[in-house]
């Protein structure tokens, strides 16, 4: 009871009104009155007190959070890297060395893995890749040494495992060591398939803050690459691509059908935005995120519609760079010129660009960056 009225008296002192009625207060009821305010002035001091203790306690906890969020993610990887591994040894599938060494690999940092999506009959396109764009030799081996650049051929095996055309790409390898390989049945219906186990395969084979996926007929200026994803490199979840967002086209027999249709609601409907399909980049918490829930993740008819659908619901930001998506010259020459040099260029018409075996050569000399770019160039 005595509580609640020094309490009550506290909130309404300073601004009690003056009354005719009331005597001039004694000495004795004076000193009672700087004791009571004293009394509220300390009272005050130490809740403050208490709330800095508190705010800081908050401050401390907030942190600890964020500490085991980022040891949690990395046992996450580490475990998906481990089942990666474990999956491959047990079904004796042909896997890259670039995976049996991937503990080694680990402990190096590096800033990209660059997979190019190809295909075995195109053994022109990944020949004119590595006469242009793609550094060959030693040359590889110092921009993955001094630059943190991996670049790798991404391939799977065929419906008949061991057959002519895995021997062909391993003697490929052989010749090039360029070649990831991965546990996948190859087919053009089977890129979404491909695609999620490119980055389970890639994510625990070497430690990168971004895994890039580019098809073997699309131009890449690799210095630009790097230096427009740097700017990214301290955003946890990030998605970088030419975004867009094309008709679901419910009609069979036409190129891109969408066999589910349905999901997307009423006819005549786009699909949610997405990055296209020629060249996109995703960070590090993305890629082990696919990894680790790779066996749940849906597969539409499209594998750059797939990549999108994984996304939502999760917290990423979408960037949308259209120099990932040049056309060939006289497009990216302009802009070359103009001093905004295009990391990806290819034909919209085709793809990719057309017949690329025999023109990739001409877009390299007049949209290039020029190989003394790429080793200038610091991340």
């Amino acid at each position: 009871m005595a509580f609640n009225v020094v309490f009550w008296f506290c909130n309404r002192m300073g601004s009690v009104p003056e009354s005719k009625g009331i005597m001039r207060t004694t000495t004795v009821e004076a000193e009672k009155l700087k004791l009571i305010s004293e009394g509220c002035n300390l009272k005050a001091k130490e809740e403050k007190h208490v709330s800095k203790d508190i705010i800081g306690e908050v401050f401390k906890t907030h942190h600890a959070i964020q500490t085991l969020d980022k040891t949690i993610s990395n046992l996450e990887m580490e475990l998906a890297a481990a089942r990666a591994a474990q999956e491959s040894l047990l079904n004796g599938s042909p896997v890259s060395t670039d995976v049996i060494t991937a503990e080694s690999s680990r402990k190096r940092k590096y800033l990209m893995v660059i997979g190019i999506n190809t295909a075995f009959s195109s053994r022109k396109r990944r020949d004119s890749v590595r006469a242009t764009w793609m550094p060959q030799g030693e040359k590889r081996k110092k921009l993955e040494d001094e630059k943190g650049i991996i670049i790798r051929f991404v391939i799977g095996h065929s419906a008949t495992q061991g057959g002519i055309l895995d021997r062909a790409i391993q003697a490929e390898d052989k010749k090039h060591g360029d070649f990831l390989r991965l546990d996948h049945v190859e087919g053009y219906l089977e890129l979404s398939a491909k695609t999620k186990i490119y980055f389970a395969t890639a994510v625990s084979s070497w430690d990168a803050d971004f895994y890039v996926k580019v098809d073997d007929d699309v131009h890449v200026n690799i210095a630009t690459l790097g230096e427009t994803l740097v700017r990214h490199r301290k955003k946890p979840r990030v998605y970088i691509g030419c975004m867009k967002s094309g008709p679901v086209l419910s009609q069979k027999g036409v190129r891109y059908h969408e066999p589910e249709y349905w999901k997307f609601g009423e006819a005549g409907n786009k699909y949610f935005r997405h990055a296209t399909g020629q060249l996109y980049a995703i960070s590090k918490d993305l890629a082990s995120y696919i990894s680790i829930n790779q066996h749940v993740l849906h597969k539409y008819a499209n594998e750059d519609v797939s990549l999108g659908s994984w996304f939502i619901g999760l917290d990423v930001e979408h960037i949308d760079d259209r120099r990932l998506c040049c056309g060939t010259p006289p497009d990216c020459e302009w802009k070359a010129q103009a001093g905004n040099v295009c990391v990806a260029s290819f034909d919209w018409t085709c793809s990719g660009i057309c017949r690329s075996a025999d023109r990739i050569k001409e877009v390299h000399r007049r949209c290039g960056e020029g190989e003394n770019a790429l080793w200038s160039a610091t991340f």
